[in-house]
């Protein structure tokens, strides 16, 4: 295996290497961005990018795709550390931050989760999810983590130089009139240097150079605001990163005796799995189209499960593929495995000597990195949909949106659109069943059956035939039909018996080797009798 990982299969080493260098400059911002998200302080989110970039890049299913933190999983893994942190205050003798430690016990888990996922072979599955949940997937998820750049915008309450707390957190309101201005002024600067400077060159990234400029402003004085330190201080108490390797975090303080714990952790580490397994996949699949090759789903499964694991471990907030960063690094010429491992590395190099720089940071770039985010992973295509599409396929998108915007639970968001899509497929698919009544051999009906008979197609199919309209003779053809499902044969089975009590012959014929073969297993309980005039025809399964 570990030859694997120096032996180059595509593009070059230089390309690789300098496709790294720029994914990591821009892997800075929004692992920070995203750590706010989920509740935790930045090297939570920093180092989270390492190991799910190093380990995805070097045994993963994709060579040329990046993994990091992500949004999907900061919004799924929030609501663990808002809640620990609350049980931490209310234990009789309180633990700080025990929000953080049900994050790690979340994460790994999850990875645990994948992991199993992998060996079962289940990423082909991802083909199941239609494209409109897809849709509102990524629409939900640009719109939370629109929403969640708002708390930016806040300053803590203060009275008499003390900032209020309330239930052990600091009360947080909006700023004043020139803190806002000031925000959006430079948040919008930020956005203008991203979307423009490509069109003008791509020798430097973007996002670098947006950061770059930015923190230049507010630390030349011209627009002061407040940077990453003064967030840190808002919420952590501390204005510093800490210039050090991880550490093993095992989440020993975890009350997983007290009621609702132990489900809410496993609930969300089952979120977090599936979700962080979607986004990879679709990732993946993009990919895959992009560069005309072809990756492995289950392998990535197990990779991504691997760095969660090891990620929670040692003190990440887990992650996934990362559609934005992936396509930086296709489009700037990384192809390989190296191209991950490179921006892996860096980004540690980047937080073990560059913390005073990081911290200095101001968060309007932050916020302006996020909003192009958002604008970069909506689905603009959605707006277009209106009045083109079945009114069905509106709806599912429009469900998974409202689901994952509302309850900030993406996993159910998917089911519940995959569910919804299938019922949908059921419905219509049940009126694609037609009769065809022949008449033209003396005393025999035939009726030329066409579509597929299963669950949602056997009730109109069976009340069209009527035992007393009949002759004595009557055959089904099934030349361009097939039978799916238990409940096509017990369809089959009761008008055996309808026909039969009515004194009447009712036979099958033209079945395709499937169907016939699906009839014979269940002879047990289904007594229908199948034609032989035909014996040896063999249409063509629909």
């Amino acid at each position: 295996m570990i030859f694997n990982l120096i032996k180059k299969q595509n593009g070059n080493w230089k390309d690789d290497t300098l496709s790294g260098l720029t994914v990591a400059l821009a892997l800075v911002p929004e692992a920070i961005a995203f750590s706010f998200i989920a509740g935790v302080g930045p090297l939570v989110g920093l180092w989270a990018a390492v190991f799910m970039g190093l380990i995805t890049s070097a045994f993963g299913g994709r060579p040329g795709m990046i993994s990091g933190s992500t949004g999907a999983i900061a919004i799924v893994v929030a609501i663990v550390v808002r809640v620990g942190n609350q049980h931490g205050l209310e234990m009789e003798v309180p633990v700080a931050d025990l929000g953080i430690q049900y994050l790690f016990a979340v994460i790994m888990i999850a990875g645990m989760i994948q992991i199993l996922f992998g060996l079962a072979r289940l990423g082909r599955f991802i083909r199941l999810v239609p494209h409109p949940v897809m849709m509102g997937f990524v629409n939900g998820l640009a719109i939370v983590i629109l929403i969640g750049q708002f708390g930016f915008f806040k300053t803590p309450l203060m009275e008499d130089g003390v900032a209020v707390l309330e239930n052990g957190q600091k009360v947080m309101v909006w700023m004043d009139q020139a803190g806002l201005v000031k925000m959006g002024v430079l948040a919008a600067i930020t956005m203008a240097i991203i979307h423009f400077l490509p069109k003008l060159t791509n020798a430097v990234p973007s996002i670098l150079v947006a950061i770059l400029v930015v923190g230049g402003i507010s630390y030349s004085g011209l627009i002061e605001t407040k940077t990453i330190s003064d967030v840190l201080f808002e919420g952590w108490n501390s204005r510093e990163l800490s210039a050090s390797l991880p550490v093993l975090s095992l989440p020993t303080d975890i009350p997983w005796k007290q009621e609702g714990v132990a489900l809410l952790i496993i609930g969300t580490a089952f979120s977090a799995a599936m979700v962080g397994i979607i986004e990879s996949l679709m990732t993946l699949q993009l990919i895959d189209d992009m560069t005309e090759t072809r990756g492995s789903g289950n392998r990535e499964c197990l990779a991504q499960g691997g760095a969660n694991l090891l990620s929670g471990l040692f003190g990440g907030m887990g992650g996934c593929a990362m559609i934005g960063q992936s396509l930086i690094n296709i489009k700037s010429g990384g192809r390989g495995r190296w191209s991950g491992i490179v921006a892996a590395l860096t980004l540690a190099v980047f937080i073990l000597v560059g913390g005073p720089l990081i911290v200095n940071i101001p968060v309007a770039a932050l916020v302006g990195v996020m909003f192009m985010v958002v604008i970069g992973t909506f689905e603009w295509s959605t707006l277009k949909t209106f009045g083109r599409v079945p009114l069905s396929e509106i709806f599912v998108i429009v469900a998974v949106t409202l689901i994952t915007v509302f309850m900030h639970n993406l996993a159910l968001a998917v089911l519940t659109g995959v569910i919804l899509s299938a019922l949908v497929f059921a419905w219509e698919s049940a009126k694609h069943v037609r009769l065809r009544r022949d008449d033209s051999q003396k005393g025999v009906r035939i009726y030329n059956l066409q579509g597929v008979l299963y669950f949602g197609s056997v009730r109109e199919f069976a009340e069209r035939l009527v035992p007393a309209n009949d002759p004595e003779e009557v055959i089904i053809d099934f030349a361009e039909a097939r039978v799916a499902d238990f409940s096509s044969l017990e369809a089959l089975n009761g008008l055996t018996e309808r026909y039969k009590n009515a004194g009447k012959r009712i036979r099958l014929r033209h079945l395709s080797p499937a169907c016939a073969k699906m009839i014979d297993q269940a002879d047990a309980f289904v007594t229908v009798e199948v034609a032989e005039d035909d014996p040896h025809y063999e249409p063509a399964d629909i």
